[in-house]
């Protein structure tokens, strides 16, 4: 009897990915984010209703994630009031690779790091963990550009305060 075919990558073989370990198909470990590289982190429940038809997270819940947590870490700085900040982050770029599925009623915790502070911009980096899994289930970030919120169309430097709440979070490339 000829060995069943391997899955596409980025499909879960049942039994075959225990906890802390890629899935087949999906990066070696050493390449895959770790737990201790973000520096913020927030705790999300999945719901029911994030599942899609195939049983797994739906991949757009996967950015809400991301934007939730953003937006919390934001708001706890004091750097968002989302109805009089004079400046405002627009989203010019995000990203987000999946590396292990994501299931209803699982609790995942949403890692949040910074990877480059520029003159009007930030790269957020962000990777969301299973349970108290080390290795990454998803990865991916946002590029904002800080705009005059009255226009929402010219570049601003970014504060010095907004700069030191920041900072913390930084971590070097590679």
């Amino acid at each position: 009897m000829a060995d069943a075919p391997a899955p596409p990558s980025g499909v879960p073989t049942p039994g075959a990915s225990p906890a802390g370990t890629p899935p087949p198909g999906a990066k070696p470990a050493r390449l895959l984010p770790r737990r201790a590289e973000y520096r913020y982190f927030q705790p999300i429940t999945t719901r029911w209703s994030d599942n899609d038809a195939y049983g797994h997270v739906n991949n757009a819940i996967y950015y809400s994630w991301f934007d939730t947590t953003l937006s919390r870490f934001l708001l706890e700085t004091g750097e968002l009031d989302i109805q009089t900040s004079p400046l405002v982050g627009l989203a010019v770029e995000s990203l987000c690779r999946y590396h292990a599925p994501v299931s209803f009623p699982e609790t995942v915790t949403v890692g949040l790091r910074i990877g480059r502070i520029g003159n009007s911009s930030v790269r957020f980096e962000l990777g969301i963990f299973r349970g108290e899994e080390d290795l990454a289930s998803a990865e991916g970030h946002f590029v904002h550009v800080y705009v005059d919120r009255a226009t929402q169309k010219v570049p601003q430097p970014l504060p010095e305060r907004f700069r030191a709440k920041l900072a913390p979070l930084l971590v070097s490339p590679g």
